[in-house]
């Protein structure tokens, strides 16, 4: 009996963490993780900007002829207006990762859609664009984003690989970015540091300009979000 309760207790325990964290979950809100697995089309995506360092990074990703979409959080977009009207105008996506970078778990439904309407506003009014992407930071999904995501005609996106640029050397990082880039791949790095001004993201400037090139030479196209969502792109 006892070993029955713990088993069921080990699964729901189970399906919890994959339904606030799972990367093809929708039991929250509705998102999605990767494009069409036939093409070799790949996204590249940066959270937790704009920041101080974002300028550097877009030079990179102009040199290679890349554009990318950065998923923004209010706060930074005020104390960074500049740069992030910089993002928008190179042609890059920009999409909404709330307003204060705060996890969404066990918070309430007022609280999550105070959250991504503030950073939907500010993004709309320092960059004359409204985000039609949203990311959960940390990608904790909670009661309420359904909602909200739909109030706000927002789509959902997680990521098929994920860099650990907030604790890996450059070398790393490029690793693991390259070992898991697959058709359809939609990459996870940083341009900040949640909504810490003057982050350090050496690292991941430096194994941005070293896998792009390596991924471009494996046959693969970069193309913002939308474009690699978007049937025939």
């Amino acid at each position: 009996m006892l070993e029955a309760i713990g088993a069921a207790l080990a699964a729901a325990g189970g399906f919890a963490a994959y339904a606030v964290r799972g990367r093809s979950s929708s039991v929250f809100a509705p998102s999605l993780y990767r494009g069409d697995r036939s093409r070799a089309a790949l996204a590249l995506t940066f959270d937790d900007g704009p920041s101080e360092s974002t300028p550097s990074l877009l030079e990179i990703l102009a040199a290679h002829g890349v554009r990318a979409t950065f998923f923004m959080c209010g706060q930074n977009v005020r104390r960074l207006p500049d740069v992030a009207r910089q993002v928008a105008a190179a042609g890059h996506e920009l999409g909404n990762h709330t307003d204060t970078h705060p996890r969404l778990d066990f918070t309430s439904k007022e609280f999550i859609f105070r959250e991504i309407s503030r950073a939907q506003e500010t993004i709309q009014k320092e960059t004359g664009i409204i985000p039609r992407l949203f990311r959960a930071p940390y990608g904790v999904r909670w009661f309420g984003l359904r909602q909200a995501q739909a109030r706000l005609d927002l789509t959902g996106v997680m990521w098929t690989v994920i860099g650990r640029d907030w604790a890996l050397p450059a070398d790393r990082i490029v690793e693991r970015v390259v070992r898991g880039a697959a058709n359809g791949g939609v990459l996870c790095l940083h341009d900040g540091r949640g909504i810490e001004p003057s982050p350090d993201v050496r690292a991941m400037l430096a194994a941005v300009d070293k896998f792009i090139p390596q991924l471009k030479e494996r046959g693969f196209q970069f193309q913002t979000v939308t474009e690699m969502l978007r049937p025939n792109a």
